[in-house]
């Protein structure tokens, strides 16, 4: 996961003196690496002891170790495929750049959401999902569309799955769980008061809840018994839920393949249900 962007996506609820250190380096990446502790604290009007509280406040044992996590972090950003490039994406650009751009803003989501997860988080909402007796899946607009895609592939695996676009069933749904049931939250923001209730009530009745969020702190990370994250810059394209639709569709594809490999009978539903629609394909 970037810390660039981990420190953007926490920038609202941090300290005003952290917020100084990291706005310096997020805005002067280049410069930082060249900073001493001591350095950086002259250079944000903070203290050398708070510089190196703030490393340690974000998961570092030190500076040094906060230093090459920035370094990591701007290498990634310059590697892109030959050809490709990522900027925001203004009003009138050329079709060539405009099409480089979102390609490139597609690629850095899939990437940094890959980043973001752990294998110990994807192993929880994979243990989570294997073990579950049904699987809700809840999420508005954008969002509502990956969770579709998502309920496809886990009734081809013989899962039984609760999805409906409207949120008084999806509401209504989450009221029939229990505690051998699991529910995947889907919302970038984490702020989506429809999602947000429905997960507050598959809570209320014991079910395990995951949530697929932004990595800002929000209203449905709280809830979660196990988080995942997705990293997208919509600034980047302006227009809709683009990136974070990838970084979701990113996300929920892992799942889906990883618990492929996991059921050990996951090939003959596969198998039985393209055999199903085979016949429906008129033959040329």
């Amino acid at each position: 996961m970037s810390v660039l962007k981990l420190l953007a996506a926490q920038m609202e609820t941090m300290t005003a003196a952290d917020q100084q250190i990291a706005q310096f380096i997020i805005e002067h990446p280049e410069r930082m690496l060249t900073l001493s502790s001591a350095a950086l604290a002259e250079a944000t009007g903070r203290s050398q002891s708070s510089v190196v509280k703030f490393s340690q406040k974000l998961g570092f044992p030190g500076y040094q170790q906060l230093k090459l996590a920035v370094n990591r972090a701007k290498t990634l950003e310059g590697h892109s495929p030959a050809g490709v490039i990522h900027g925001t994406i203004e009003t009138g650009e050329s079709y060539p750049t405009l099409v480089q751009k979102l390609i490139g803003s597609k690629l850095l989501a899939m990437r940094e959401t890959a980043a973001a997860n752990s294998q110990e988080r994807m192993d929880a909402a994979l243990d989570a999902l294997t073990a579950a007796h049904r699987v809700q899946l809840a999420g508005v607009g954008a969002s509502s569309l990956v969770a579709k895609d998502f309920s496809f592939k886990l009734l081809k695996l013989g899962r039984v799955v609760l999805l409906d676009s409207d949120t008084h069933i999806q509401i209504s749904n989450a009221a029939t769980l229990g505690t051998a049931d699991v529910i995947l939250a889907l919302s970038h923001s984490g702020r989506s008061v429809e999602t947000l209730r429905v997960a507050e009530l598959a809570r209320e009745r014991g079910a395990k809840v995951i949530s697929v969020t932004g990595l800002q702190p929000n209203p449905l990370r709280e809830l979660a018994d196990i988080e995942l994250f997705t990293v997208a810059d919509e600034e980047r394209v302006r227009s809709s839920a683009i990136t974070s639709r990838d970084a979701q569709l990113m996300l929920t594809d892992m799942l889906f393949l990883l618990l492929l490999g996991r059921q050990s009978d996951a090939h003959d539903y596969i198998h039985r249900s393209e055999s199903a629609v085979k016949v429906l394909k008129v033959p040329r």
